[in-house]
C-alpha cells in the first residue's frame, strides 16, 4: 500500500490498479481517519483505498451513497476484520470490530484526490 495523490475509480469495477478491481461488491474500502488514530495505525495499515475525515462511516447503511470528488460510491456493508490485523497488533481483529470501515461499489467513476469533499445521501 502506497499513498497517492489521486486515484481513478471505474464504474462497476473499483479503483484502477487495486487488487480488488473487478469484484462485484467489495470494490472500495473506506476507513475513518479517527479509527486509525484511535488504534495507533497509519494510512494503508487496514489496506483501505481511502481514508476519510469528519464522517462516521459506521453510521452509514447499505444502499446509501457517498460522493467523493467526481466519484459516486454505494455502500455495500461493513468490513469484517480479518485475522491478519492481529499481525499488526495482537487483539486488533476483535478490538476494531464494528469500526474497520465500510465496503462500497463504484456507481459513477471519476477521480478521487486528497482533500476532495465527502458527502453522503440516501438513495
Amino acid at each position: 500500500m502506497e499513498p497517492v495523490e489521486e486515484v481513478l475509480a471505474i464504474a462497476q469495477c473499483g479503483i484502477e490498479g487495486d487488487r480488488s478491481f473487478g469484484r462485484s461488491t467489495r470494490q472500495v474500502l473506506l476507513v475513518d481517519h479517527a479509527v486509525l488514530t484511535d488504534f495507533g495505525l497509519g494510512p494503508g495499515d487496514l489496506r483501505e483505498n481511502n481514508t476519510v475525515d469528519g464522517i462516521e462511516l459506521n453510521t452509514l447503511k447499505p444502499g446509501m451513497n457517498i460522493q467523493i470528488g467526481e466519484t459516486l460510491l454505494r455502500v455495500y456493508g461493513e468490513c469484517t476484520p480479518c485475522s491478519k490485523l492481529d499481525d499488526l497488533q495482537p487483539g486488533l481483529q476483535e478490538a476494531i470490530r464494528g469500526r474497520c470501515g465500510i465496503l462500497a461499489s463504484v456507481v459513477q467513476g471519476g477521480s478521487i484526490s486528497i482533500g476532495d469533499a465527502v458527502t453522503t445521501s440516501e438513495v
